[in-house]
């Protein structure tokens, strides 16, 4: 249970390491998020800071949340986040959360929302194979047997079919922040992130299994 950073993906890039080696990164502008609300054991039941990151002007956003925001005298901000941690004393209202909370060589999970590609068929959605092309099979695309007759006489909930594609809340884990430039609260990772550039990311460290 760690702390972690709200960002925008700016989009991708690659650079070059001593060796002259080209490394694909994702460009993130990583906070800075203030800290909102601070939920202690004896308060909330567990210990956890809430944070918020995205300016915005304070008519788009309702007045219940603007007087929330208020408390910790925190400008009018569009997302918040809440990261369970073990000591939340540690952090107060109005603190700033930036970049520098990570470094070079750290692993993350990176959660996001992946790019909404529209209704999609098998093929393309579920990475079935066609059919055969040969003349006459008449099933190059088709989806083929849903299920059985008689019994159960219907489609089990879950089967692969057409549908919408992406749009879904998608996390690639174990990604490694290759730079971290405190100065303009940009993260360099290394490989994809979910989403277009623009779209909200959650950057959070790696768990460590063992």
């Amino acid at each position: 249970m760690s702390v972690g950073i709200l960002g925008t993906k700016l989009g991708m890039t690659q650079i070059f390491d001593d060796a002259g080696i080209a490394i694909p990164v994702t460009v993130i502008q990583a906070g800075p998020c203030t800290v909102t609300q601070v939920k202690t054991k004896q308060t909330d039941g567990y210990s956890a800071i809430q944070v918020g990151y995205g300016e915005v002007k304070p008519k788009a956003l309702n007045k219940p949340l603007l007087g929330h925001l208020a408390k910790s005298s925190a400008s009018a901000l569009r997302h918040l986040n809440e990261y369970r941690i073990d000591n939340s004393s540690e952090y107060t209202p109005g603190q700033e959360i930036k970049a520098d909370i990570f470094s070079a060589g750290q692993q993350v999970d990176v959660i996001g929302t992946s790019i909404g590609r529209g209704f999609a068929g098998n093929q393309k959605r579920n990475n079935f194979a066609r059919g055969p092309m040969s003349h006459g099979s008449k099933n190059h695309r088709a989806p083929g047997s849903t299920g059985a007759g008689t019994t159960p006489g219907r489609v089990y909930p879950g089967k692969r079919a057409p549908g919408r594609l992406g749009g879904s809340r998608t996390t690639i884990k174990k990604l490694t922040v290759v730079r971290v430039d405190s100065d303009r609260n940009l993260l360099l990772i290394k490989g994809a992130v979910p989403g277009k550039p623009g779209s909200l990311v959650n950057i959070v460290p790696a768990k460590v299994v063992g």
